[in-house]
């Protein structure tokens, strides 16, 4: 009896001292976010590039309009907030770290946000639809047919209609802006947690009996890293909502806020920080493509987004409430 009693006594000690951890490293990552609130780094993620050029219209294709839309960007923060690093993941037309498979260029953006810590993952792309299919009758033509057999076979003719097929451009039109996926939640929760170097985030400070790292495993590790991809999610939905929001501004189609839950977007589930995907316009539409092309529309595209960091910033440094409002699904 007595050593069921002390059993039952050392379960409780060992959950209450878990509670008081998980308690202590709450109020920790409360902490910490307070403190990194500051936006220092911001990654910006050029869709695609040599040899991937990915979506085309009538003379452009998207990994040249993206690489034009990051460098204005970049050039934009770089001007007007000097103490905000911004990278780029890549600054010519080849893939991102010169890799030919888009796989590799895909898992070596995520390597360079993470390695270099980034506060804010921006990825830009452009859309693709495909065109209209439309036809005609131009003209017909007699054709013969027979019915019956033998000394009953009748000839017959009929005319067929002859048809002109083509494909118009695509109508599609429009902005839109992804997070990562709710149900590929547990795949950022491990890249947060893998890449958190700066591992006194999740854990405190190092013990005497090892490195904060020997904790990555444990439950209150798991749990905190859940935590801090619950806040990275939310921010990630306010700056997506914001840039929406600045694209209606400028009389956009805003097709919203999206997640796409049946195939995730890697590199958003593999950035260790809030993470977006900015679909700009539509390639395959002629007159987005010549907006897209056009020094006004590049200017607009990049202020847009550099306008929603802005906010974004404030946001974040004043604790502001936020409500989304362009959330499509």
């Amino acid at each position: 009896m007595q050593k069921r009693i002390n059993s039952a006594k050392g379960k409780i000690a060992r959950s209450l001292l878990f509670s008081a951890l998980l308690i202590c490293n709450f109020l920790n990552v409360n902490a910490q976010v307070n403190k990194s609130k500051t936006i220092r780094t911001i990654i910006i993620d050029p869709g695609h590039g040599y040899p991937t050029l990915n979506a085309h219209g009538k003379y452009s294709y998207e990994s040249d309009l993206t690489l034009s839309f990051g460098q204005q960007l970049a050039k934009m923060i770089r001007d007007s907030l000097p103490d905000i690093k911004v990278l780029m993941t890549r600054n010519d037309r080849n893939d991102a770290g010169g890799f030919t498979s888009p796989r590799e260029a895909n898992r070596y953006r995520a390597r360079f946000a993470n390695e270099n810590h980034g506060d804010l993952f921006i990825s830009i792309h452009c859309n693709w639809a495909p065109g209209r299919k439309n036809s005609e009758i131009i003209d017909y033509k007699t054709t013969t047919y027979y019915t019956g057999k033998g000394k009953k076979k009748k000839k017959h003719t009929k005319k067929v209609p002859i048809y002109k097929t083509w494909t118009s451009p695509s109508g599609t039109t429009g902005v839109e802006t992804f997070i990562w996926a709710v149900n590929k939640n547990d795949s950022k929760v491990q890249f947060v947690q893998s890449n958190n170097t700066d591992s006194t985030e999740l854990h405190g400070e190092q013990g005497e009996n090892g490195s904060a790292d020997d904790m990555f495993d444990s439950p209150e590790a798991k749990i905190m890293a859940s935590l801090v991809t619950r806040k990275f999610f939310d921010q990630s939905l306010m700056l997506a909502d914001m840039v929406q929001t600045e694209f209606v501004k400028q009389n956009r189609v805003n097709r919203g806020v999206k997640q796409r839950n049946n195939e995730g977007i890697w590199v958003l589930q593999a950035t260790a920080m809030p993470s977006i995907l900015v679909e700009a316009g539509f390639v395959s539409n002629p007159e987005e493509e010549d907006y897209m092309n056009s020094d006004k529309g590049r200017e607009e595209i990049a202020s847009a987004i550099f306008r929603a960091i802005i906010n974004y910033k404030k946001n974040m440094e004043y604790s502001s409430s936020y409500v989304p409002t362009n959330t499509s699904e």
